[in-house]
């Protein structure tokens, strides 16, 4: 710019996600309600396995009963102190890295959906095993929940961007320890399996729609402009060296 004059700018703050992924997220969104709503409607109020449920638990669990210690470490990934530890380092890891939008995914949505599953739907839906209201599965919703978030914070890091490779081994580790909990619960005989699917699907609608909602209440980013008018005005008038 001529006689040195810079003005800088602050630049735009990233959205948490890629905005060709805002309408596949609005549909999983919607798609993680439908499942949840169908489940719930079908086995609300029941105290016993469905027909899917009788054959998927009898399946997991005679695979893994050999294998009580490793099932009940692996159920201890999805308690309140598990949770609790891996969201504050989820927002911690964020703050240091000055990404705003990612700390307040994070401390909002974890514990968003496991509210919702332990306190609205659990006592709405009713559903319960050996006594204990099971639907959805909290274990499972809090997992699910730090695994979308995971997934949404690498979608779209800040820069230098992690090599791809880099990222999709990171999401797939994500996924699979998700996936592991909801096994072990079953296994243990602590979860119906249509239980923790409807925990995965709050687990990661609720991280979805936290995520939109933050990038919704984004100020638009600003184009790139040269030196501003009243640079130009005050050059043209000789106020400037």
């Amino acid at each position: 710019m001529p006689w040195g004059i810079q003005r800088q700018r602050r630049p735009a703050a990233r959205p948490l996600l890629p905005p060709g992924m805002h309408r596949p997220a609005a549909l999983l969104v919607a798609g993680c309600v439908a499942v949840t709503a169908c489940l719930a409607l079908a086995f609300g109020h029941q105290a016993s396995a469905g027909r899917l449920d009788a054959a998927m638990d009898a399946r997991i669990q005679s695979a893994l009963s050999s294998y009580q210690g490793p099932l009940h470490l692996l159920s201890q990934l999805g308690g309140l102190p598990s949770v609790a530890g891996l969201t504050a380092a989820l927002v911690l890891a964020c703050l240091v890295t000055r990404r705003w939008g990612g700390a307040a995914l994070a401390g909002l949505a974890v514990p968003a959906a496991v509210t919702l599953t332990e306190f609205v739907l659990k006592p709405l839906v009713g559903r319960s095993i050996h006594g204990y209201a099971s639907f959805p599965s909290g274990h499972t919703t809090a997992v699910f929940a730090l695994a979308a978030t995971c997934v949404v914070l690498l979608a779209s890091p800040p820069g230098p961007r992690l090599p791809r490779a880099v990222r999709v081994l990171l999401v797939a580790g994500a996924v699979l320890v998700a996936a592991v909990v909801p096994v072990a619960m079953v296994a243990l005989g602590f979860h119906y399996f249509t239980d923790t699917v409807a925990g995965a699907a709050v687990g990661t609608g609720t991280v979805l729609l936290i995520a939109l909602l933050i990038d919704l209440a984004r100020p638009p980013a600003r184009a790139s402009r040269g030196p501003a008018a009243e640079d130009i005005a005050a050059l043209s008038a000789g106020r400037l060296p």
